[in-house]
């Protein structure tokens, strides 16, 4: 087994990052919820073939989905593989689902999926409930980060 993931020294095993959703949205709060996947997907996902890029959850009738998860198709499966894209249910508590239902109802905010890890051996999701920035929050947030690596970069060389 070739797991291509982080192992954190919390007993997490982190599978895949949505480092765009960082860029793209404020992330308010963030909950854990387990996936609903089939055999050969799971075998993918421990290979590392998930993506989280352009992802987002909704919900219908009291259930939460992820849309635009891919998974690539499991190399040695045959007919199980399933459609890389296709909507997964996520597993989360009925009271959950119903505060972010409310949650989401108001202007701009969304559920986004963060992360994807290994928890004790189960795939987990974190998903973000997010709100949007706008084009001068991302100069804001990409300006701070530049500082923050030239402050960085001086406290090294002054050291040295």
């Amino acid at each position: 087994m070739n797991v291509v993931a982080k192992k954190e020294n919390n007993g997490l095993t982190t599978v895949a990052t949505n480092k765009k959703a960082y860029h793209e949205y404020f992330v308010v709060d963030s909950f854990e919820a387990g996936i609903e996947l089939f055999g050969t997907e799971v075998k993918s996902v421990r290979q590392g073939k998930i993506n989280l890029k352009d992802s987002w959850c909704n919900i219908k009738d009291g259930e939460m989905f992820v849309n635009g998860m891919h998974i690539s198709p499991y190399d040695h499966g045959n007919i199980f593989n399933r459609d890389p894209m296709r909507s997964r249910r996520l597993l989360m508590h009925k009271k959950e689902i119903n505060k972010l239902f409310a949650e989401v109802q108001q202007e701009g905010m969304t559920l986004i999926p963060l992360s994807a890890y290994f928890n004790r051996g189960r795939l987990k999701i974190q998903v973000g409930l997010c709100k949007g920035k706008h084009t001068y929050d991302k100069r804001a947030t990409i300006a701070k980060r530049d500082a923050d690596l030239e402050a960085r970069r001086a406290l090294k060389e002054r050291n040295s």
